[in-house]
Formats: C-alpha cells, structure tokens, sequence
C-alpha cells in the first residue's frame, strides 16, 4: 500500500511520522517555503523538513490543482491530509483507489473550517478531539472512520494543539489499519449541527474588558500563543498569554486593581482577571510576576 501524506504545519509531523513509521509513505504534499521572521528567511514548512531529513520526497505546489497528474504518476493507494491548508478539487480525490482521509481537529460536524481548536475553546466546550473523515469536495463534509476525543481542561490554544496532534497521530495509524482490512463502518455527519469557523484575524483577539471574566478568560486561552489575545497599557499594544478567571473586585473595567507576584488582576464588567503571562509589543513574554518587579504595571493602570 503506497501512501501521500499532505500536511503543512507542525500540528500534522506528528502523524507524518507515525505514518512513515509504521506503513511508509513515498511521497509528501505540503505548502512553498515561506519567508519567516524579522529577516523573512525562506522558510520551509515543518512537515517539509521533516520529510526532507528523512528522505521522503516532497512536492511542494503552490496550486495542487494544476498538478493532478504528477500525483497521480506517483501511484499511490491512499492519501491522509492534516492541515495541508489547500482545497483538494474532485480530480485529485478521485485519483486514489483507497480514498483521501483528512484528520480534522474537532468533534465534526461542530467547527468545520479553519480554526477549530480555536472556536471549541472559545464556544466553552469540554471536550474536542481528532476526527478522521472521508474527504469530499465539500468543506469538510465526508462521513466520518472514527474519533478520538479529549477534554479541553484550563488548557491554552497552543497547549490543546499539542496534545490533539499526538491523537491525531494515533488516529491516523488506526484509520489505516481500517481502511488497509476494509473494515470501514462509517457513520454520516449530521447536518443539522454543522457549525463553522473562519480563519482567524489579529483584530479578532482585542480584548474588551467591558465583557464578563469567563469569556475573556477564554478569548486569552484561544488566541494564545497567537495571534495572542491584546489591549492597551499606556497606549502600547500589550499581549497576553494565559490567565485565569479571579473573585469579583471593586473598580472599573479594564482597571488593574493588584500586581504583585501572584498575578496582575484586572477588573471586567462581571468579575476580574488574574493575568498570568503577558508582553508588551517589542519585548519578551513574562510571567506575571517578572512584568511587576520590571514596574511596568501597576494597580491603578488602566487597560484598554
């Protein structure tokens, strides 16, 4: 059985490498290299140079739809997808006798599109995970192999796409094993709890702390580490990382009512917020307790 394995990001080398290591895949789609950082150094994708490292060839298009039939000369049985980050047209699913499986990072139908790790934490859900779905032209429409779940907890964006891309490499090395004894009992989304989600922007992480302390709380856990959830001090963009809803204080919204070592609190409309790792714009990312001793916080501060 010869596999593809499409991904960008290093949410997916996780599966690529359980892939190879248990099955092989003889070839890899992923994004161009990209300028990245302050230089703009041209940058190749992560699963790119882990593909590279290990001798696998990769292909990276800038449109896969003008190069259906390079792929299809590779010969390949079956190609698994994970944040790949380019629509597959018809042409391409259709070139592989044992389908295309994406590895999706939620529950489907719920969160369907580009940020879905993002959106679950922000709808307050308890639980996401890994869906691995039969990929059709539709939007991450197809009917569903099989779920692995996890419980969202107290755990930022960054620290819940850590653990679901160790599950989606689990799941990816199951579904093949299912899809190889054509063992397939696949269940059909159901349409009328389809929810999506758009690709995120910087300005959609500005805090307003006119709102209530649990949903900032989760706007923060969200956007963190990026783009990162953002106010105001002293009219300097100021990000922060991680916090944690606090008790009721007296004040008003936005007002940095404590900063000592235990935190920053900063008074919401209902309830406050202990802010627990912050940066402002130019400068390193702090523990709470390192911004206070640096003095460039105090109670009475107010942000915006």
């Amino acid at each position: 059985m010869k596999i593809i394995f499409a991904g960008s990001p290093q949410f997916a080398v996780p599966a690529f490498l359980s892939i190879l290591e248990k099955y092989g895949v003889c070839a890899v789609l992923t994004q161009p290299d990209r300028p990245l950082g302050r230089k703009q150094i041209l940058t190749p994708t992560p699963v790119k140079a882990a593909a590279l490292e290990r001798g696998v060839p990769v292909y990276a298009f800038d449109k896969v739809r003008n190069h259906i039939d390079e792929i299809k000369a590779l010969g390949a049985d079956l190609m698994i997808t994970c944040a790949y980050g380019q629509i597959l047209p018809k042409a391409l699913l259709d070139i592989f006798p044992l389908g295309v499986w994406n590895l999706h990072a939620s529950l489907l139908p719920k969160f369907r599109g580009a940020s879905p790790v993002e959106s679950a934490i922000l709808a307050g859900e308890s639980h996401t995970g890994i869906t691995v779905m039969k990929t059709e032209e539709e939007l991450d429409s197809g009917d569903i192999l099989l779920v692995k779940r996890c419980e969202i907890g107290d755990r930022t964006c960054g620290e819940l796409k850590e653990q679901l891309s160790r599950l989606a490499a689990e799941a990816a090395v199951e579904g093949i094993s299912y899809i190889q004894q054509g063992n397939l009992l696949l269940l059909m989304q159901d349409e009328a709890k389809v929810s999506l989600c758009k690709k995120i922007k910087k300005e959609d992480a500005k805090i307003d702390f006119n709102g209530i302390a649990p949903d900032i709380c989760r706007i923060i856990k969200a956007y963190s580490p990026e783009p990162a959830a953002f106010c105001y001090l002293n009219g300097q963009v100021l990000n922060i990382f991680n916090a944690q809803v606090g008790v009721d204080e007296d004040g008003t919204a936005g007002e940095v009512i404590k900063a000592d070592k235990r935190g920053i609190v900063v008074k919401c409309s209902q309830g406050s917020l202990v802010l627990t790792s912050l940066q402002l714009a130019g400068g390193k990312k702090m523990a709470a307790a390192d911004f206070v001793n640096g003095r460039k916080i105090k109670a009475g501060d107010i942000l915006e």
